[in-house]
């Protein structure tokens, strides 16, 4: 088996427990993430800071900040989005985390928006990204068929949350474009192989329509690569193992956010 297909494996235990549990629920209303993420003429490329604590390329990466810590220090720095981890098996994240960065956010009256990163096969889990704070959810076209894709994508709509389509290649565009994704991300990164593609994802972002969000995802690790990302068709860039292989992100995240604004 491919390390995708044992994390989807761990996803049939993980569904199991939330539907043993009944729904917290929130009143909260969501962030109008599109809003937050899309980059007209002239702005800068908007940064997504993750929260991630161990990967299956990087192995174990910094704890010296708690999630809620460090979604503060992100915002501060100048993301306009952090994206939460929520896979225990495999990152060491958790829908607590999505909760205590959402709390310490509001409670800096932060209004940045978080993105529920989980690998989602079911409504359940969609539910409980949306009762954690979740202002968008991630969905993987690669581990649905483009039927269930569409099916979950109106499942976020349905709790006020923004789908976030994650895509490698055209096939997998043309599935998040039959859904009406109005947030593409595509993935330097192969799910099975975990090998990068950088040529792969330009070509990909550079055929995204114009009128949906373009968020490139992976494989930044300082500004001169958010320079070279903010010259082409991405309205948004995530960037996540170079933050959390720092005990304080800020620095990196600062320098990055000038290099998003044309700034040395």
């Amino acid at each position: 088996m491919t390390r995708l297909a044992d994390i989807l494996t761990s996803k049939e235990g993980d569904i199991a427990e939330l539907r043993r549990h009944a729904r917290t629920g929130t009143t909260r209303q969501a962030i109008d993430v599109v809003r937050a993420l899309r980059r007209i003429a002239g702005a800068p490329l908007r940064l997504i800071a993750e929260i991630k604590r161990r990967s299956p390329s990087a192995g174990i990466l910094s704890r010296t900040l708690a999630p809620p810590d460090r979604a503060l220090a992100y915002a501060e720095a100048g993301a306009a989005m952090v994206s939460v981890l929520c896979d225990g098996v495999f990152f060491d994240g958790s829908w607590a985390h999505l909760q205590a960065a959402r709390d310490r956010l509001d409670a800096a009256g932060r209004a940045t928006p978080l993105l529920a990163k989980e690998f989602v096969l079911d409504e359940r889990q969609v539910e409980e990204a949306r009762d954690r704070g979740a202002d968008a959810v991630l969905l993987i076209a690669r581990v649905v068929h483009p039927t269930r894709l569409a099916s979950l994508a109106n499942a976020a709509r349905g709790e006020h949350l923004e789908p976030i389509v994650e895509v490698m290649d055209e096939r997998e565009l043309d599935a998040a474009m039959a859904c009406a994704a109005r947030v593409v991300g595509v993935n330097s990164r192969d799910l099975d192989t975990l090998e990068m593609d950088a040529g792969r994802a330009a070509r990909v972002l550079a055929a995204i329509p114009s009128d949906v969000v373009a968020v490139h995802l992976s494989g930044l690790r300082d500004a001169r690569g958010v320079s070279e990302i903010a010259r082409g068709r991405a309205d948004a860039a995530l960037v996540g193992e170079a933050l959390m292989r720092l005990d304080d992100p800020r620095p990196l995240l600062s320098d990055m956010a000038n290099a998003a604004r044309g700034r040395s």
